[in-house]
């Protein structure tokens, strides 16, 4: 049996991960790795696309090399980000990041065209601008002639999979970030973009995570060198792909999809969309099976990766793991931050902002750089604990164990801080969960694995987790009040 290959697309890289089915276990291995950062042109950020496609044939051209084959091929990325074809399937513009400008002052625009519990009830969405819906409205609002000229809307990983196979199609668990799927419906809500004056003509069929779109291209298969491979749609959406493999048994645990974001919440069957979910601003995102992943969307090491990366532009080059060590060393709530305030969300000096948000709110910065992550750390952690009191209210049941996984699983410290936080058990694993779920979708979409159950004993089967037990002490209840005091604040 050939190994899958999981093309991973992350916000610091992309991945080619060979994924291997054996005896019910599985194991992955790497075959290729490569940048994805956005392009600044201008004022303005974009995706790499055409490099990243080149980088995509590379991975699948290595993998036949080593191998001589493929049992199949899945593409996942972040959400909301898309692409616009026009005549003869032309990319008609550079597809823009998410964490573009362009998005500014949009989420005001468009509940002045449409009530925002309006929107709310449609999609069961979350409101955060860089949703697709803002992206699309902004286009509107600048008089944008792509948008009429346009004749096919696909998602990122929907681009890649179009150039893979030549089929069109949305998938899924990505379509629902887009803040215009209407759950209820089970389609894209088309009357909600006609009333905010956006087109929906060029939107494509939805089809279910896990369906089979069809073999490489003849053009593609020449160019790497093999021949018949199965491209699956999987769950396209990363976080859909890596909740797919969460190890969890049972309803009474939340996970934590860790990285660049960290996205906590529950898998639950039917989307959660009430005024409670509304006024917490919750998510309704679709994922394996029909299922919806209820969550909601934290900051994450984002903030650690920008203090890294301006601390890099001065000369000082740290690793992830000495950064960490610092923190560790550093003196416990040195201050504290709301994570998701939208001064955090572009590009730019991140310790200048927290400095910032520091005095704003009348704290004494963080002085040393330990102190400054352990901050970032610990504010994740308690923003962890209000979304966890926030589900559990919700879900009317208590959730005693949160499985951590993603690259920020590796982080020993977050994961114990967030079991201290929480004052809940904490299983850290597997790191690499997206593409664990990406390849696992795979096999179960070819008819290698039954079920989703089946798919997560396996994951149980092959990856060793590592528990951290809570150390819950009145200094996080302190802490915990100031942190609420912060998000009344500056709300």
């Amino acid at each position: 049996m050939y190994p899958f290959l999981a093309l991973d697309l992350g916000a610091e890289s992309g991945r080619g991960m060979l994924g291997f089915l054996e005896d019910g276990k599985f194991r992955l291995e790497e075959i290729h790795r490569f940048p994805n950062g956005p392009v600044r042109v201008g004022d303005s950020l974009f995706w790499d696309v055409l490099r990243l496609w080149e980088e995509v044939k590379t991975s699948i051209k290595l993998a036949g090399q080593k191998y001589g084959g493929l049992s199949g091929i899945g593409v996942d990325t972040w959400g909301v980000d898309f692409a616009l074809l026009g005549r003869g399937d032309v990319l008609l513009s550079n597809p823009y990041h998410y964490r573009d400008k362009r998005t500014n002052g949009m989420l005001e625009e468009a509940f002045r065209r449409v009530p925002k519990e309006e929107i709310y009830f449609r999609t069961g969405i979350q409101f955060i601008q860089l949703n697709t819906l803002y992206q699309l409205l902004s286009m509107r609002v600048e008089n944008s002639p792509i948008l009429d000229i346009a004749e096919t809307f696909l998602m990122m990983p929907d681009l890649f999979n179009f150039w893979l196979t030549g089929v069109k199609a949305n998938e899924f668990s990505e379509a629902t970030t887009s803040q215009f799927y209407n759950p209820i419906k089970g389609d894209w809500d088309r009357e909600l973009l006609e009333k905010m004056d956006i087109p929906s003509h060029f939107l494509q069929k939805i089809v279910p995570s896990g369906t089979v779109l069809g073999e490489l291209l003849p053009s593609v298969s020449e160019e790497v060198g093999l021949k018949s491979v199965p491209v699956v749609a999987v769950a396209c959406h990363d976080t859909g792909s890596a909740v797919a493999a969460a190890p969890g048994e049972g309803e009474d645990w939340a996970y934590i999809s860790s990285g660049t974001w960290m996205l906590m919440g529950v898998e639950i069957k039917e989307p959660i969309i009430n005024q409670k979910s509304f006024e917490l601003n919750f998510t309704n995102e679709g994922g394996v099976g029909g299922t919806f992943r209820f969550l909601k969307n934290i900051m994450g090491l984002w903030l650690i990766q920008e203090s890294r990366r301006t601390w890099a532009s001065r000369g000082e080059e740290y690793t992830y793991g000495e950064l960490t060590k610092m923190a560790e060393e550093a003196r416990p709530f040195p201050a504290i931050i709301e994570p998701d305030n939208p001064i955090f969300l572009p590009p730019g000096d991140m310790p200048a902002r927290i400095a910032e948000y520091c005095k704003k709110t009348g704290q004494e910065p963080p002085q040393a750089k330990g102190e400054l992550v352990r901050c970032v750390l610990e504010s994740l952690a308690l923003k962890c604990k209000w979304v966890l009191e926030k589900l559990e209210d919700m879900l009317g049941r208590r959730l005693n164990r949160i499985h951590i996984f993603g690259g920020g699983s590796q982080n020993t410290l977050l994961c114990q801080l967030i079991a201290n936080a929480t004052n809940r058990l904490v299983y850290a694993g597997p790191v690499e969960a997206t593409a664990t779920g990406n390849a696992l979708v795979q096999a179960l979409a070819l008819g290698y694995i039954k079920s989703h159950e089946e798919m997560r004993t396996i994951v149980r089967n092959s990856f060793e987790v590592k528990p951290y037990e809570p150390v819950y002490t009145s200094d996080w209840d302190i802490a915990y009040e100031r942190f609420l005091k912060l998000m009344e604040q500056t709300q």
